[in-house]
């Protein structure tokens, strides 16, 4: 079966009203082959409350995300009991079981990193990163975002660049999405 390597997200909150949410475009088959360029990796749900974005199979990130929305409806919009859900979901259910992604849910008050293997994690820091180039991403938010002035959107943009500039499974055809 041939992989799929698909994506850096990363999300910023400098303030309840300064929250941004961005991805590369990038699909990749196997380890040489660019599928697109432009793939749109990042959402608003739930009635433009919640930020979305996921890395790994896109097709996998699709229904996950679809889940997710179901569970934000299921639980009156509270991010946390939604994200719990949904990975107690995830590890439980066979089907979904062996999807491949890992997805970042943002709103005005938390970020959460939900993973397949039933982990729901809140970053410490207002700032976290996923996919190949996660660590990349990472490093920069958090360069940027202790050292500048930069807004939530900037340091998501430029964490993203610097990600591109190091991780052949990410490019810089952005997109980012603000709360």
């Amino acid at each position: 079966m041939t992989k799929f390597h698909a994506t850096t997200i990363c999300a910023v909150r400098r303030n309840e009203n300064d929250i941004c949410i961005g991805g590369d475009g990038q699909v990749t088959m196997g380890e040489t082959a660019i599928m697109k360029n432009g793939a749109k990796k990042i959402r608003k749900i739930y009635h433009d409350q919640v930020l979305t974005g996921f890395a790994g199979s896109v097709a996998d990130a699709f229904s996950l995300i679809d889940k997710f929305e179901n569970k934000l409806d299921e639980h009156s919009g509270n991010l946390k009991k939604a994200a719990v859900s949904l990975a107690q979901f995830w590890r439980a259910d066979k089907a979904m079981r062996g999807l491949e992604a890992l997805m970042i849910a943002a709103d005005k008050d938390t970020i959460l990193v939900i993973s397949g293997t039933g982990e729901v994690i809140e970053p410490d820091d207002d700032f976290v990163a996923i996919g190949s180039g996660g660590n990349y991403a990472f490093s920069a938010a958090k360069a940027l975002y202790n050292n500048t002035d930069m807004d939530a959107e900037a340091i998501v943009k430029e964490s993203l660049n610097i990600a591109s500039s190091i991780c052949v499974y990410t490019n810089s055809n952005i997109s980012v999405e603000r709360l």
